[in-house]
């Protein structure tokens, strides 16, 4: 094992040897490989070529040189491209903070069977007059960038969870194709990280008239991952054990503070305490997460820190949801 494998846990090592195509004894001339390519793009600024940043990029394409390259050059052209997006690219950037303190992205404290980290995202809580869909996408971004720094989720890899509950078709129309091309070439062509899965939950009709808006702009294999579970929580389960859930998604674990991740991030800069409204608010059953009074209960008031969406609203299913298909089976 090299010191670039060091911290890594035995089944992880062995997990990315078997299916990463991994090798200790060859790790330092495959990332050499890729290095020597950066020549072949001069209009690209590679900003960072170090041995432990390119080897995220190997491990997210299963050492295959030529394809962690094409990743490599991606993943700056973007950057490039996208100028804007990443000016004052860190936490306490005003429309990075606002994403993360409304919850935009949540991360589970425990990762699910497979060793993956999960993140939730509540669609509902995307207050058009708070965020630009901009901002929410690059607290996603960053919040990935950081998760990514470690090894083993570098292998492990993630999987994500949307909660369509009470996105109103209003909501719906602010997802344009552009923004959602911007958002799908950042997560899925530009970005050196593994996701095992993307589910829906509580999706509308109109999230699935929304698939054939990006079908055109995912890869088979992004397709084959996103599976639309509707109100049915037991597809959910058979791919991520409710031991790892909080009780929105019929859990065993605590309903999730929407403040976590940020607080993490944000540390003492992080304010919990101001209170907003919002018209499409007023009339969701939203329960409170923490313990206070009586009139901050009500559906008009609601935390940053809490869930538009009410724990145990997604029912058990008796039998299999049409809804549970991979997009791919809408075709």
């Amino acid at each position: 094992m090299t010191h670039l494998q060091a911290g890594l846990r035995a089944e992880t090592t062995e997990k990315s040897r078997l299916e990463l195509n991994e090798n200790p004894d060859t790790l330092h001339q495959d990332i050499q490989q890729v290095r020597d390519m950066i020549i072949t793009r001069p209009d690209i600024g590679f900003l960072r070529t170090d041995d432990a940043f390119i080897l995220r990029f190997l491990r997210a394409r299963k050492f295959n040189h030529f394809e962690a390259f094409k990743l490599l050059a991606q993943y700056f052209l973007y950057r490039q491209q996208n100028l804007d997006m990443f000016k004052n690219f860190k936490a306490d950037d005003p429309g990075i903070k606002r994403a993360l303190t409304d919850g935009f992205p949540g991360v589970l404290q425990h990762a699910d069977h497979y060793g993956r980290k999960i993140l939730i995202l509540f669609a509902a809580n995307w207050d058009q007059s708070r965020n630009t869909f901009t901002d929410i996408l690059r607290a996603i971004l960053l919040s990935l960038e950081i998760l990514i720094e470690d090894p083993e989720l570098q292998i492990n890899g993630f999987v994500l969870i949307i909660d369509w509950s009470n996105f109103s078709f209003k909501q719906a129309s602010g997802l344009t194709p552009t923004i959602l091309r911007l958002a799908i070439e950042g997560l899925q062509d530009s970005f050196p990280a593994r996701f095992g899965g993307i589910h829906f939950v509580n999706q509308p009709w109109y999230i699935h008239a929304l698939y054939t808006i990006i079908k055109p702009f995912l890869k088979d294999k992004t397709r084959k991952r996103i599976f639309l579970h509707g109100n049915n929580l037991n597809s959910l389960h058979q791919l991520i054990h409710p031991e790892c859930l909080p009780s929105e998604f019929g859990g065993t674990q605590p309903p999730y503070d929407m403040g976590t991740w940020a607080r993490s991030l944000l540390g003492p800069e992080y304010n919990d305490e101001t209170e907003y409204t919002h018209n499409s608010y007023n009339s969701m059953h939203v329960k409170t997460v923490l313990d206070n009074s009586e009139s901050h209960s009500s559906p008009k008031y609601m935390k940053r820190s809490q869930s538009v969406v009410e724990p145990g609203v997604l029912k058990h299913g008796d039998r299999d949801d049409d809804n549970t298909q991979p997009l791919l089976a809408l075709d």
